[in-house]
């Protein structure tokens, strides 16, 4: 009995003494998250707003999480999506939060490579790296996270192979690595016994036999790369090389398929000597022809000339063209009964003009819309806008400059033809076209104050803060209602946009109604590769290789739920700003990057500062944030018509008016009262 009331005493002193000690130890490691934290923010994000005279977890320091009591208390979440941070994560930071479990960086401009002692932070659970600039290959640490259950390193530019230690992460249940650089084969090993989401889309190094074990998968997860079997098309069989040609033994035979084979690669050069002849000739009588009437090139071949070979905007003066001295031609019969524009041609010198509905009632030529003083509105995927005013000040025209379409003269008209019919209150009419082997050029009316992408983006403030959600919604219901009619309006075709963005969309001067420009370009222009600029606009579909170039409403309709984004937000999206001329290349995706914040249930954040605090139409921009989301829904199927858009806009506006209404009526009660 001594013997063991011995060992009880000791067995309680023991643990009095750890008592007194942990809550030491416990300190140092809520220490060390701290400074983790600051170095990570000196690296990252010196310009975050945490408190550094109070601890991490007094909830003052912006996406930090804790759990425990004190002093018990560890840092275990951190969250800051999209918040701008760049540059690299240094070592000695987020391995060193070793009690960390949610990890959620996404939508920045974090560069560099994955921390290499990542896997210090031996409790995570859930890692978020999507859409920042992320580099190199996956670092060994990575594969000993055995408690990780959602890994997101989406939207990067990571390279290397997927690793076959990936099996290594037995709780793993999502592992996003789309839209990276990933090269080689799938590992056929690869099997994650809790996995139910995986996606590799739009790594398009990868080739390959997709694993079995990933052959449930939907199709989608490994769009864009040269991956095939099941859920993809079956593999090509490997091609049996060709079998030797066996060594003649009759000395006849292989003399006489030799002689035969002398006198073929004689003819072929015979005939190619001949048409090198031919096509000497005809060069040598062109250029003889041209000589000719050197002397007689006009003034309106030379604009034209310039136009196409200059860099720069149109930089000439106009005199107003008489209307005796406007040659008119014959009216064009409109390419099918649906078309019913009329085109009025008018020439000068084997150049013409076409217009569409009839001359103008101030008519004008080549010559003299070549000769007008233009400036340059914006660059965009299509080519150049100008700004041309003729003498007088009256019309005022938009000039398009189209560039890479290659389609012949007669489809050209056509669907110029189509797409002048379209007369609508919130469409810049297409008033005339010009077709040339060397130019092609768009006439609209000049429309608008200015662009969305300019009012929110540009240089100041004064934009935006001038646009309160009212005057924002009704400017998506004026572009809702012109994307409407292009779908399907007015009796015209069914057409597609193929190009909505904020540039695109022309702000009245009231700042309460819009234009949506450039509608039908994406039909002119060829489909070759897709360029960067405007990618954040872009429909998932689209963006793949099978889809280059393509335009669907159901893709105009995504556009148009990142546009109703912008408005809400006041962010850019991916490489929006060098469409309109506005600095810098950068944005977020929006789509996801709104769809992230909604999840994480800080949809406060969200909404833009100017519109944020708004009273009274929280409801609406709820309803509107909605639509947003709904509209930009990654399967096509899943997304509203522009019928529908327009119908829910137009009942927000509304409903945001009529409690504007009812406000300044209730002021005026208190007031008088």
């Amino acid at each position: 009995m001594a013997l063991g009331g011995r060992a009880a005493v000791l067995v309680l002193q023991l643990a009095v003494a750890l008592l007194a000690v942990l809550p030491r130890h416990v300190s140092a490691d809520l220490a060390a998250d701290q400074a983790a934290l600051l170095a990570l923010r000196a690296a990252v994000g010196p310009h975050l707003p945490w408190d550094v005279t109070t601890s991490p977890c007094s909830g003052l320091w912006l996406g930090v999480g804790c759990s425990g009591t004190a002093p018990l208390e560890r840092v275990v979440e951190l969250r800051l999506i999209g918040k701008s941070l760049s540059g690299q994560i240094p070592a000695g930071t987020v391995g060193n939060l070793t009690a960390l479990q949610t990890l959620s960086l996404r939508f920045n401009a974090i560069s560099g490579a994955i921390p290499a002692d990542i896997g210090a932070a031996a409790q995570l659970r859930w890692m978020y790296l999507a859409g920042n600039r992320l580099v190199g290959d996956v670092p060994e640490g990575f594969f000993s996270l055995a408690l990780l259950k959602k890994a997101d390193l989406s939207g990067n530019r990571l390279t290397g192979g997927v690793s076959p230690q990936f099996n290594a992460l037995r709780s793993l249940a999502t592992l996003n690595l789309e839209g990276n650089d990933f090269a080689g084969a799938l590992p056929s090993g690869l099997a994650l016994p809790k996995l139910t989401q995986f996606n590799v889309s739009g790594n398009a190094k990868l080739s390959g036999p997709v694993p079995a074990s990933l052959s449930g998968m939907p199709a989608s997860a490994f769009a864009g790369t040269a991956l095939c079997g099941p859920p993809l098309a079956t593999c090509a069989s490997p091609v049996a090389p060709p079998p030797p040609t066996p060594s003649g033994h009759d000395g006849g035979d292989n003399s006489e398929l030799s002689s035969g084979a002398i006198a073929g690669i004689i003819v072929a050069a015979v005939v190619l000597l001949m048409l090198v002849l031919t096509a000497w000739f005809l060069i040598c009588f062109r250029r003889r022809r041209r000589a000719a009437n050197a002397g007689t090139t006009t003034t309106t071949e030379t604009a034209a000339a310039d136009v196409h070979e200059g860099t720069g905007p149109i930089t000439v003066t106009v005199a107003m063209t008489d209307r005796d001295a406007v040659k008119r031609s014959h009216t064009v019969s409109p390419p099918s009964p649906s078309a019913t524009t009329a085109m009025v041609a008018l020439t000068g010198d084997g150049r013409k003009l076409v217009f569409l509905g009839g001359a103008p009632e101030k008519p004008y030529d080549l010559e003299t819309m070549l000769r007008a003083s233009a400036e340059v509105l914006g660059k965009g995927v299509h080519g150049t806008t100008y700004r041309a005013t003729l003498d007088g000040g009256d019309p005022v025209l938009a000039i398009k400059r189209l560039r890479d379409v290659r389609l012949p003269e007669r489809e050209f008209r056509d669907k110029v033809v189509a797409l002048g019919a379209l007369r609508h209150e919130n469409l810049p009419p297409l008033r005339a076209y010009f077709y040339s082997k060397e130019e092609k050029l768009l006439v609209f009316d000049f429309v608008g104050a200015g662009s969305l992408c300019s009012l929110l983006h540009g240089n100041g403030a004064e934009g935006r803060s001038r646009l309160d959600f009212t005057a924002r919604a009704r400017i998506a219901l004026a572009a809702a209602r012109g994307v409407a009619y292009i779908h399907g309006g007015g009796g015209a075709s069914r057409l597609a946009h193929g190009g909505i963005k904020s540039s695109n969309v022309l702000v009245n001067a009231a700042r309460d109604g819009a234009y949506v420009a450039d509608y039908g370009l994406a039909q002119l222009a060829g489909t070759g590769s897709l360029p960067k600029r405007g990618t954040g606009y872009r429909a998932p579909e689209v963006t793949s290789d099978a889809a280059k170039g393509a335009a669907s409403q159901s893709a105009d309709v995504y556009s148009f739920g990142v546009v109703v984004l912008e408005l809400l937000t006041g962010r850019a999206p991916t490489h929006a700003l060098a469409d309109d001329g506005a600095p810098g290349g950068g944005g977020v995706d929006l789509a996801r990057w709104v769809r992230s914040v909604v999840q994480e249930e800080w949809t406060s954040e969200v909404f833009d500062s100017v519109i944020g605090n708004e009273p009274r139409v929280e409801e609406e921009m709820m309803r509107l944030l909605q639509l947003g989301m709904d509209c930009t829904e990654r399967s096509p199927e899943r997304r509203p018509d522009m019928a529908e858009v327009e119908a829910r806009i137009e009942r927000i506006v509304e409903d945001a008016c009529r409690r504007a209404d009812f406000s300044s009526t209730d002021g005026s009660r208190s007031v008088s009262a």
